[in-house]
């Protein structure tokens, strides 16, 4: 039976039928080979190196502002935290690398917004470079390949220059799709601006001008402390969840499960199911158990914002745990 055909089969919609799309450019490749002989150098990116350093440093100086924030203005940075992170969840990652689900157009409106208030790159090429990462899991052409330690797979793979192998997969792959969505492309012409206006002034904005928030701690609690936040809870599924956990569904990859990324990234720590089965919306068996994201679809789906939820059968789960599985799976 060809791949192709086995992911039709197993790719269900909520209500039981057949998805006949098959998504197969965030497959695992199998035919790739890392090239022989020395590693290329390793270039740094000193633009990145210091804005990064200089980020950090900044989310540290606003914790010492947190007890000086009111309430409100609390409340509002945990609202521009989940938004920003559902902008990555739920948006880039879920509907537009791995398609698990279909979204109208003022839903795909909304959360190519939220994705400018996380500011992780367009929305194109944080899917093109996702799809890659599946495709060649834990090799050369992995942008965060987390073989090359967790400081790498967290931050480092941005504060140098990809691996050529990167680049070259990435050019190479199937992203008409991508091409063909037009919230995709307007944010992509726009977002510079988009970020300024959504990652930046909106957070400070809004507490500045409808509570009195000073500006001071309207910039460096809302804005800059909930980014760095959304930065490091995502960045923690490409290191610490490659790392630290179990892996129930296949114990021959990397990807574990890890509750602590389950937490802080609203649903993304279910790893070593998500690259089992890339394509099941709720990237768990178990729905909306710790997974806001999930939550958060089924709530689009009931409001009439989206359809076609794919996911994975009972039988084809349990028999890929009898199969790779660790044996550590746990029912609910």
């Amino acid at each position: 039976m060809t791949f192709e055909k086995q992911q039709s089969q197993q790719h269900t919609s909520i209500n039981g039928d057949v998805c006949r799309e098959a998504a197969v450019e965030d497959a695992f490749d199998n035919s790739y080979k890392e090239k022989e002989g020395p590693k290329p150098p390793r270039v740094m990116v000193w633009r990145n190196v210091v804005l990064m350093s200089l980020l950090h440093f900044g989310a540290f100086y606003a914790l010492s502002l947190v007890p000086a924030a009111s309430v409100p203005t609390l409340l509002w940075s945990l609202v521009c935290f989940v938004l920003s992170a559902l902008g990555i969840t739920a948006g880039a990652h879920r509907l537009w690398s791995h398609r698990t689900y279909k979204a109208s157009l003022p839903l795909r409106i909304f959360l190519a917004v939220c994705n400018s208030m996380a500011f992780q790159n367009d929305i194109f090429e944080w899917a093109r470079d996702h799809r890659v990462h599946h495709k060649y899991s834990e090799t050369d052409a992995d942008p965060h390949n987390a073989v090359r330690g967790f400081f790498f797979s967290h931050i480092g793979w941005l504060l140098v220059r990809k691996h050529p192998d990167v680049i070259e997969k990435g050019r190479k792959l199937e992203l008409s799709d991508l091409l063909a969505d037009k919230v995709v492309m307007f944010q992509r012409r726009h977002y510079k601006l988009s970020v300024l206006l959504m990652c930046f002034f909106v957070p400070m904005f809004v507490p500045w001008y409808f509570w009195g928030e000073s500006l001071w701690v309207a910039y460096f609690v809302p804005s800059l402390l909930r980014y760095t936040l959304v930065l490091n809870a995502t960045w923690l599924v490409n290191s610490a969840a490659h790392m630290w956990g179990n892996r129930p569904y296949d114990q021959n990859i990397n990807p574990r499960e890890n509750r602590f990324v389950t937490f802080s990234a609203i649903g993304e720590g279910y790893h070593n199911y998500h690259h089992t089965f890339p394509y099941d919306y709720a990237t768990s068996e178990y729905g909306c158990k710790l997974n806001l994201t999930t939550c958060f679809i089924d709530l689009m789906c009931f409001l009439g914002l989206a359809k076609d939820r794919k996911r994975v059968s009972r039988e084809v789960v349990l028999s890929r745990i009898q199969r790779t599985g660790d044996g550590s799976h746990r029912s609910g």
